[in-house]
């Protein structure tokens, strides 16, 4: 269900994204699709050299690191109208990024290193990874290098980091201005879920991943409910504390904490 819902909402943001793509910052190494219209032997795929320039016909060298696609465009469309074609119509789009990339590591389908596209946000580029795995939590977390691109993923020991958490359910939720846009060298970290575990008279003992504030009846929905032969008036926890194992006896009401064990006994008759 999650990773429906984050494939819904990266669908309706691609469209956003791709409006917005025109104002990507072109990086050295990038590949450029480059059309004038009518001019099929100026038109094709161009790019961009070390030096942050790259070889036009008739123009020569143009610098294109820096400047966004539509200000490329408007450069292009100036130059040739300088002389070599009469009222030039010029469209540029990237056909291969490769000047910025992000790093999605942790609880996605495959993680790793991937291009930074656009304004590309967080659903867009965990959908990239493959989404969320079933174990995932829903906070995650955007690891920033102030000093922009880098060599490999940020940690978050790194002094000179910022850390930005975002909640993945309350952007499936409605709230879109926390669908973060992310920068070049951003890693995004998506952490395992805490999990309470839930065993004895219920229908699917095991370990189930937690949000925060999940009472013992959510934790114990998680787990199939109890059976027929379970007791709900004396189910209790085993929670440590000051790294001692303690018991204490619940109500359904009572919020459970990461690592509890729920324990729901047989009844008497």
């Amino acid at each position: 269900m999650k990773t429906l819902s984050l494939a819904l909402l990266f669908l309706h943001t691609l469209a956003a994204s791709a409006i917005a793509q025109t104002d990507y910052v072109i990086g050295v190494q990038d590949v450029l699709a480059i059309t004038v219209y009518d001019q099929a032997d100026l038109s094709g795929r161009y790019t961009v050299d070390p030096d942050g320039s790259l070889t036009f016909p008739l123009l020569g060298r143009v610098t294109a690191a820096g400047l966004t696609l539509r200000q490329l465009e408007e450069e292009l469309q100036k130059k040739l109208a300088d002389g070599y074609i009469r009222n030039p119509q010029v469209s540029v789009s990237v056909e291969q990024y490769r000047s910025q990339r992000i790093f999605v590591m942790g609880e996605v389908r495959a993680p790793g290193a991937y291009p930074l596209t656009g304004d590309m946000t967080i659903i867009e580029a965990i959908a990239k990874a493959g989404s969320t795995t079933a174990a995932a939590a829903d906070e995650v977390l955007i690891v920033r290098p102030k000093n922009g691109s880098t060599e490999g993923p940020v940690l978050q020991a790194d002094e000179d980091a910022t850390v930005l958490t975002v909640n993945l359910r309350e952007i499936q939720e409605g709230a879109l201005s926390r669908n973060i846009t992310l920068q070049d060298g951003d890693t995004i970290v998506v952490p395992k879920a805490q999990a309470v575990y839930v065993f004895g008279q219920v229908r699917a003992p095991g370990a189930y991943p937690m949000e925060r504030g999940t009472t013992v009846l959510q934790a114990l929905s998680l787990a199939g409910g109890v059976t027929d032969r379970g007791s709900t008036g004396r189910i209790r926890i085993i929670r440590t504390i000051d790294g001692k194992k303690k018991e204490i006896k619940v109500k359904l009401t009572d919020v459970v904490e990461p690592g509890d064990t729920i324990v729901v006994p047989e009844r008497f008759f």
